[in-house]
């Protein structure tokens, strides 16, 4: 009897102290101070602790970060030496499972026509500026005017990737997700009223204006706000209960983990990471072999017995052959494929090797370099700060900001920054003294092309300009006037260049339809202008995971044979 009532001890005291444990941590109390949480007699102080893990966003995957080797490990028969292997670790992500396709691309066409008609002269370039080139299809000695007619618009091409985007309008695809995903989840959750359908209402709805001023959307419209986060309320003697209608709770902040995180292009390192999905190679806490593709294996072929011999990506056979004989398809399209109609890698993700090319977000190096970071490694940041007026709050473009334009070399016009968001500008050097982690804005040549890189380190920055460029790549075109019709022309670099790299070049990364079975290893990385597009380049977005690197309980990190 002593025995069980021992035990009986042992198991409660146990249970209690597990329970004050938990108690302890994201509780609505303060584990050190004792203050009460969302509490009006003790302040309203936020905090939200129901986070229990993302679940991964419509149409994405999760991928498990850690470390792998970024670069080529097959023979470099190119002789580029441009990727060579680095060991990297790479954070937990989320990535879409396959390309952005044509009628996904197409409804981010016609919100941008709805929310800024072209018919108005301020708005007359933004919808111009997002359109695909059609005409990437175009061949001098071919015929295939029929694929610049019907390939984005056609319903029979709706789900195949979109080609002819540039750089620029990938991210401009990217920026509208995260706020239409944003929208759309405030709308469900009753936050915000359907604005849909309301035809008096301009529907343009950017998530940092929300956070920060959320009475600037919508034409200052209020009552389209139902309801915030519910608090509790301590209402005075004698003082009316709200309307059914009015406004409850509080507005939404960053702090209550309601809004989605933001879309953006993959850097080289993730994108590379969830090609080569070693986790299919792992054998405890070692890698088993080196992966040519993005599946398991060094053919391009299918080896089960029900598909044996069928092609395993979309790629071009040879010369002159892009699907094989009539009647026998090696790869069953001539041109990009619809989505998913092969098998996915390791980590769920279709067409990482073949289909179409995908833009990736960083600025193209002929090296990675070995002092580079190791951890999220990446090029191009440009760290920028929200503008702020004299009394205190955001610059709303369009508003406080005029609406500034860009004319890319093509001739191209596109607004820096869409009328109704935030205005965002490149960081001073005041804002980084002391700072021991950035010196500076713009870190697209830090390293390699930048002062302290070459023999002229002691040159000042004036001197440093007059010099030339370590890459000598075109110049921007400079706008004159045309003395005799008066009208604005472009005027192109004259001068004899030595390449095309410059700050304003991406990466772009995988195989496509077009090119032969070489290109389809992840390791392989490729260049172009961020303004240009091709008929071989899509994109895919990816969004970050927030907190443990995995919400699945931990595998055994080895086990007895």
């Amino acid at each position: 009897m002593k025995n069980i009532f021992k035990l009986s001890l042992v198991v409660l005291t146990t249970l209690l102290l597990t329970n004050c444990n938990r108690n302890s941590i994201g509780s609505n109390t303060s584990r050190l101070t004792g203050l009460s949480f969302n509490d009006p007699k003790n302040g309203n102080y936020i905090r939200n602790s129901s986070f229990e893990g993302q679940e991964p966003p419509m149409g994405m995957v999760a991928i498990e970060g850690g470390s792998f080797t970024m670069g080529q490990v097959q023979d470099d028969v190119m002789f580029d030496w441009n990727t060579t292997p680095k060991k990297i670790h790479v954070r937990s992500f989320f990535m879409d499972e396959a390309e952005v396709t044509n009628s996904e691309y197409f409804l981010f066409v016609q919100y941008i026509k709805d929310v800024f008609p072209p018919s108005e002269e301020e708005y007359k370039h933004i919808y111009t500026s997002v359109l695909p080139d059609t005409l990437v299809w175009r061949k001098s000695l071919g015929n295939t005017d029929i694929l610049s007619e019907n390939y984005f618009r056609h319903p029979a091409y709706a789900d195949y990737p979109v080609v002819g985007v540039t750089w620029l309008q990938a991210n401009e695809y990217c920026k509208w997700r995260t706020n239409a995903v944003n929208l759309k989840k405030l709308i469900d959750k009753g936050h915000i009223k359907n604005i849909f359908e309301n035809d008096t209402l301009r529907n343009f709805f950017d998530t940092d204006v929300f956070l920060a001023d959320s009475d600037k959307l919508f034409d200052g419209d209020t009552t389209v706000y139902k309801k915030g986060v519910k608090t509790r309320s301590i209402r005075k003697k004698g003082e009316p209960k709200p309307a059914k209608d009015a406004f409850q709770g509080r507005k939404i902040t960053q702090a209550d983990g309601i809004l989605q995180q933001k879309f953006r292009l993959p850097t080289e390192a993730e994108w590379e990471f969830a090609a080569k999905a070693i986790i299919e190679n792992r054998e405890y806490n070692n890698i088993r072999g080196r992966k040519k593709y993005a599946w398991d294996g060094k053919y391009t072929r299918e080896k089960d017995k029900r598909n044996r011999g069928n092609q395993l990506a979309n790629f071009k056979q040879g010369e002159g052959d892009y699907s094989g004989l009539p009647g026998w398809s090696s790869d069953g399209s001539d041109i990009p494929i619809r989505i998913k109609s092969y098998p996915p890698n390791a980590f769920g993700l279709y067409d990482m090797s073949g289909n179409v090319a995908e833009w990736v977000a960083d600025v193209y190096r002929p090296i990675i370099d070995n002092e580079a970071n190791d951890f999220n490694y990446f090029r191009g940041n440009l760290f920028t700060k929200k503008m702020i007026n004299e009394e205190g709050k955001v610059v709303i473009v369009g508003d406080e900001a005029s609406v500034e334009y860009d004319t890319l070399p093509n001739g191209s016009i596109i607004p820096k920054q869409l009328p109704g968001s935030i205005k965002y500008v490149p960081i001073t050097k005041s804002d980084a003294v002391f700072r021991t982690n950035f010196s500076r804005a713009e870190n697209a040549n830090i390293g390699d092309g930048d002062l302290n890189s070459t023999r002229f380190y002691q040159d000042d920055a004036e001197r440093f300009a007059s010099r030339p460029s370590m890459y000598n790549s075109p110049k921007k075109p400079s706008r004159e006037i045309d003395p005799e019709t008066g009208r604005e022309i472009l005027k192109n670099d004259a001068k004899k260049r030595r390449t095309l790299i410059s700050d304003q070049t991406r990466v772009y990364k995988g195989g496509s339809w077009a090119d032969r079975e070489y290109w389809l290893d992840p390791a392989q990385r490729r260049y172009l202008p961020e303004y240009m597009a091709t008929n071989y380049i899509g994109f895919r977005c990816v969004s970050d995971q927030l907190g443990p690197m995995t919400f699945n309980k931990r595998k055994a990190r080895s086990k007895v044979r």
